[in-house]
């Protein structure tokens, strides 16, 4: 697509470009031709006779869109210059315009490319000067599975996040956000499920965290999968692992609302 679109950029431009360099040409031609009138004294009846005799095609380009310009109108010679003159003008009127249409048109198509393609490399190219020890920079995870999420790209966007967290197995983030993608995108409760039970069973969390998965767990179960057994028993887990701590409160709370309290 954007092949496409730089073939097209660039061949328009080109054709633009080629048609203003003919009408500055065809500008130059109409001036001669007004001295060419004036030298043979020709009257506009006689413009027709001499373009049948002429011999030079960009004169006779100029003298079939003279005598196009009259409209058969009879003129003796300085109103046949003097239209030759006008014809010439309003050429040149045209032909600057253009001019400086497509001034505009190619410097900001350049800038685009010099944006899109050129100032890359140089700050890759900057990038590499400043770190010229050799150090290379640390990926980050997060901000490529982030940006892969907002393409689209779910399975390359958990692998990502699945990086993140072996990066830092201390930040629960990465896996709220694959269960997050399982659940909400995917579809997927019992990939969220299945991803909160790894979770648990291979990393040891502080307090806060552990808790925080666990109720994520039952609410999952509660309200995805319509299992308040399994709900419940996870309630009296976080009460039992949790005991006296506001985690435990709130899962006796749970409990409550669900009249087993």
């Amino acid at each position: 697509m954007k092949i496409a679109f730089h073939l097209v950029a660039i061949a328009l431009l080109s054709l633009g470009w080629v048609n203003h360099l003919r009408t500055k040409e065809s500008v130059a031609d109409t001036k001669l031709l007004a001295a060419v009138i004036s030298e043979n004294e020709l009257r506009s009846d006689l413009l027709q006779d001499f373009l049948n005799e002429s011999k030079n095609p960009a004169e006779q380009a100029a003298l079939g869109e003279l005598i196009k310009s009259l409209k058969a109108r009879e003129t003796d010679v300085d109103e046949t210059v003097n239209a030759a003159r006008d014809l010439a003008e309003d050429k040149d009127n045209t032909s600057t315009f253009t001019g400086i249409l497509l001034t505009f048109l190619t410097a900001g198509y350049a800038g685009i490319v010099f944006v899109a393609y050129v100032l890359p490399i140089i700050a890759h190219r900057a990038t590499h000067t400043i770190y010229d020890s050799g150090e290379i920079v640390e990926k980050d995870n997060m901000s490529e599975a982030r940006s892969k999420l907002a393409q689209g790209d779910y399975d390359a966007a958990m692998l990502a996040f699945r990086e993140a967290a072996a990066a830092d197995p201390t930040n629960r983030l990465p896996w709220v956000e694959i269960v997050k993608i399982q659940r909400e995108f995917l579809h997927d409760s019992s990939a969220a499920i299945q991803t909160i039970r790894e979770v648990l069973e291979q990393y040891a969390w502080s307090e806060n965290n552990a808790a925080y998965f666990l109720f994520r767990l039952a609410e999952l179960y509660d309200g995805d999968m319509n299992d308040r057994d399994s709900a419940v028993g996870i309630m009296q887990q976080v009460m039992q692992q949790f005991p006296e701590t506001r985690h435990s409160a709130n899962a006796r709370h749970k409990l409550h609302e669900w009249g087993l309290v």
